[in-house]
């Protein structure tokens, strides 16, 4: 068999352009955050997750312009070797003091920073154990381990403590949960792992890549909102949600962080990340920390939005967050209600299997602290409209 047969025969997102149902890789030709231009329309955007709407305000591109005008375009090297700035420890100083951990780690991208910490940290004889909802970074984190990895079914501790107690009681165990659940916008039952690891004697590390900036008081994340910071032993974060850049980071115990530092090949084999991206999240830190009202009116939006399409008879599943879906259940109709809403000038995205279970085929949307009140009126009108249309709401 010639190795690029599987690529020849694939001919199904060309189907689907030919059709015009494909929604993926649209080129943005320009955005101001709550909207966008695609192919000369302009949409109202609900499929971003720049939750503080901060990739344009004006402190954060000011200070990214600043350092490039200072440090240059990139850093030409890893961190372990010629690519750690003054600015990265700085950042690293920074979030630490921010989550409350002695000590923090970035990475150039989210899904390395899940990766290069799980592979890491899970080693021969050890065992990692995760939400079977989890991202797919965790999943290649595990994946690369040398240490076995199981799982258990979505948010069921029940299940869970199965999974623990068919472990070695002498093995390393490392739980590992998204924080916020990126599909459905449900939250982890973080009383009932951290009950659960204290009992099996397991680490617990959460991914807040969708938590930190909109979840807790202080936008800490998921710990912070259920009083648990104490509990968990490794948050993650990325830089491309609340912090308006790209990236990822971790925080933990000091010699955590020094371990991973020293052994994660994803962060020793990589670039580091910019000075601009790095100069952009600590601005957008400086932001969070100051600018509360902006969490509040995120949260004002998302109550509207959930309110209004649980009115209007839209299934938005467990979401508990800015993350709310629209569930539909079947993959073609989902894909004519994206299309439908596209021409009323709205931007979803579409998630199918294997993004979701079976049956669960969804639109997912979610706000920012700058949607409107107008935009939103536009968002909630264009839906009951599209879901009168097609039958999915009466």
């Amino acid at each position: 068999m010639d190795l690029f047969e599987k690529c020849e025969s694939y001919t199904e997102a060309r189907e689907a352009i030919a059709e015009g149902y494909y929604p993926y890789f649209m080129p943005i030709e320009s955005t101001d955050g709550t909207e966008v231009v695609i192919r000369g329309k302009r949409l109202i955007m609900v499929g971003s997750n720049n939750y503080l709407g901060l990739t344009n305000h004006p402190k954060v591109k000011e200070a990214a312009i600043e350092a490039i005008r200072k440090y240059g375009s990139g850093c030409t090297g890893s961190r372990f070797l010629n690519g750690t700035l003054d600015l990265h420890e700085e950042l690293e100083d920074r979030l630490a003091g921010f989550m409350g951990k002695e000590a923090a780690l970035v990475f150039s991208t989210g899904f390395q920073t899940n990766q290069g910490t799980i592979s890491t940290i899970v080693n021969k004889g050890d065992v990692v154990i995760t939400d079977r909802a989890d991202h797919a970074s965790i999943i290649d984190g595990c994946r690369l381990a040398y240490g076995e990895m199981k799982r258990f079914k979505h948010n069921d501790m029940k299940d869970l403590e199965k999974v623990l107690a068919s472990c070695q009681p002498d093995s390393g165990k490392l739980i590992v949960t998204d924080g916020v659940f990126s599909m459905e916008g449900d939250i982890a039952d973080l009383p009932g792992i951290v009950e659960l690891a204290d009992r099996y004697k397991c680490r617990v590390m959460v991914d807040d890549a969708h938590s930190i900036g909109v979840l807790g008081k202080g936008g800490r994340g998921t710990a912070e909102h259920f009083g648990l910071e104490e509990e968990v032993d490794i948050v993650m974060g990325t830089f491309s949600k609340s912090f308006a850049s790209i990236g990822g980071f971790i925080v933990a115990d000091e010699e955590v962080i020094d371990y991973i530092k020293h052994h994660s090949r994803a962060l020793i084999f990589s670039a580091s990340m910019p000075p601009s991206a790095v100069a952009t999240v600590i601005a957008a830190l400086e932001v969070i920390q100051t600018e509360p009202e902006r969490r509040e009116r995120l949260w004002e939006n998302t109550r509207k939005m959930r309110k209004g399409f649980q009115e209007m008879g839209f299934n938005t599943g467990e979401s508990q967050t800015p993350i709310i879906p629209i569930i539909i259940g079947d993959r073609m109709k989902t894909f004519q209600a994206w299309k439908m809403l596209f021409e009323e000038g709205i931007f979803t995205n579409p998630a199918i299997t294997p993004s979701v279970p079976p049956g669960r085929d969804l639109l997912r949307t979610s706000y920012m602290a700058t949607h409107t009140p107008e935009q939103l009126d536009r968002v909630l009108e264009a839906f009951h409209k599209v879901g009168r249309k097609m039958g999915i709401i009466e």
